[in-house]
């Protein structure tokens, strides 16, 4: 989604259900190396393919978040809910 028009730049879907990540894969789309993109726990394989991409930081027993990371989720989820909202009314109206 761009945020300065408030539009969706591409979408993709499959159906029946299936990992986000993998709709992605299949979609073959490409980023150009200079975007960065914003994405949530399901891509994590992401980063490997797109060097600028950014997704929360998870936690685990032995390594909790610390009050940094913490912070950067926020700020992180903060960026991406405009795009999680466009993505609910998309699903909520079968579009």
């Amino acid at each position: 989604m761009s945020k300065k028009r408030k539009k969706i730049i591409c979408t993709f879907f499959s159906k029946g259900r299936r990992h986000d990540f993998r709709i992605f894969k299949e979609s073959k789309i490409k980023f150009h190396t200079e975007i960065n993109l914003l994405t949530d726990g399901g891509y994590r394989g992401l980063k490997k393919l797109h060097t600028k991409t950014q997704m929360p930081k998870r936690r685990s027993k032995k390594n909790p978040l610390t009050k940094q990371d913490k912070k950067n989720n926020q700020l992180l989820s903060k960026e991406r809910v405009i795009n999680e909202n466009v993505i609910g009314l998309l699903k909520r109206f079968k579009i």
